[in-house]
């Protein structure tokens, strides 16, 4: 379960391939000093959709940006690819790490991943960033919604495959210099769908936390726990995929929560305006530093804050007889 390479040695961004309960799991790590920042990525993405913005934020930062599985250069077993498991992972590799823990920045479906790693390990969460986060409402793009349809499983082949890919980027490569950065992103994540494997772990990704209707995972009903953390919410104000009023109805929800909206970024703003991102970031890190709390005591916050919401009723005397 050791990485190919020692963590923190070297300041640039290097990549390390983790033996991870007998799976290869793929990481971006850099930063020698400073917090460490947990760069969680979103459905058919990689550790890659944050690599704009790392240059920056290893300056002051150490960074783990993982590939989950199913994702990027990570393996594509058949298994279990629900928000829990992805936040076991996140766990475990910053276990293999030494990481103690981190500032959990989730993009998209790593928003809800993010969100669940703070409710099962909120020991080891110091803030929480939300990058158009899932998990925090019924709305997201049409196109999502259509992989959660009978037989989709079927479709994609005929669509993604190793000859519609060589056309598409025989088409693109000319277009790429005036192609906007967060459509590029969107385009490499579904070039992976060439492969079967990508495809299956998309389709087994995709239905877990969506339907035809749209999301079906909401953290709505938990969300009053984040009010123990520092929690940032950035999001893209052209965003089409996850409306930007998601981010405006959980800021009124919690109050003390920061929000920053990029009015021309889309889904992803950390590609579209990676300086502003890293700086925001950064901010958000230095300047909520004295209200980040020990292992012990946000343990033991979240479990106030749960009790706190928590009725138990008796109801042995009214039960049915069996």
């Amino acid at each position: 379960m050791s990485p190919e390479v020692t963590p923190w040695t070297t300041p640039g961004v290097r990549r390390v391939r983790v033996r991870l309960h007998g799976h290869d799991l793929h990481a971006r790590l850099g930063g020698t000093h400073g917090p460490v920042l947990l760069l969680v990525h979103g459905l058919l993405g990689s550790g890659a959709s944050f690599e704009p913005a790392l240059a920056e934020l290893t300056r002051s930062h150490r960074v783990v940006a993982p590939d989950l599985m199913g994702h990027g250069q990570s393996e594509k077993p058949a298994g279990d690819y629900s928000l829990g498991s992805f936040a076991t992972q996140a766990r475990d590799l910053l276990t293999v790490l030494g990481v103690d823990a981190a500032t959990v920045v989730g993009h998209s479906l790593g928003g809800g991943v993010a969100l669940q790693f703070a409710h099962q390990f909120p020991a080891l969460v110091e803030r929480l960033v939300l990058v158009d986060s899932g998990g925090l409402g019924r709305d997201v793009s049409p196109a999502l919604r259509a992989v959660t349809l009978p037989g989709a499983e079927y479709v994609l082949p005929a669509v993604f495959n190793r000859w519609t890919r060589a056309a598409g980027r025989q088409v693109l490569r000319p277009l790429q210099r005036w192609t906007p950065p967060g459509t590029t992103q969107v385009v490499s994540g579904l070039d992976t769908l060439a492969d079967a494997d990508s495809r299956a772990a998309f389709v087994h990704t995709a239905r877990a936390v969506l339907d035809a209707g749209g999301q079906r995972v909401s953290a709505a009903d938990r969300v009053y726990l984040a009010e123990a953390l520092p929690l940032l919410l950035v999001w893209g104000g052209a965003d089409t995929v996850i409306p930007v009023s998601h981010a405006h109805d959980l800021h009124a929800l919690l109050p003390g929560s920061r929000l920053e909206v990029f009015p021309r970024a889309g889904h992803f703003p950390q590609v579209d305006d990676p300086a502003r991102f890293a700086a925001v970031v950064a901010e958000f890190v230095a300047t909520t530093a004295d209200d980040v709390l020990t292992p012990a005591e946000r343990e033991d916050r979240w479990a106030a804050a749960v009790r706190g919401a928590t009725t138990v009723d008796d109801v042995s005397a009214s039960a049915t007889p069996a």
